[in-house]
This record gives C-alpha cells, structure tokens and sequence, in this order.
C-alpha cells in the first residue's frame, strides 16, 4: 500500500511516511531516531515534536 504522505522528520529529517492521511493531534513515532511526532496542523500536514508526557501529582 503505497503512502499517501511521506514528510520529514523535525528532529533527524528521515522520512515518515503515513499510509492513511493523519488527522489533527495524532502522535506517530519516526522510525529512524524514535522520536514521538504530533500532527499538528493537516492542510498542509506539519508535524511537531511531541509534548513530553509530565507526572501528575495530584496538585
């Protein structure tokens, strides 16, 4: 199945390519330097580094 996407990585600029269109918020992992991406805008596509997840205390 051939991508429908393919973009660059923000952290090592190796491909990561989606099979199906990504939709807002979606987190995927770049398969060259495992780094966690966010879509972060579709039209264009753009991704982000994803936030880092925080311990939540309870405050």
């Amino acid at each position: 199945m051939p991508a429908t996407d393919v973009l660059a990585c923000p952290s090592c600029e190796a491909d990561v390519a989606f099979a199906v269109p990504p939709v807002l918020a979606e987190i995927t992992e770049c398969a060259e330097c495992r780094t966690e991406l966010e879509v972060v805008a579709t039209d264009p596509v753009l991704l982000a580094l994803a936030p880092e997840v925080e311990e939540d205390w309870g405050e």
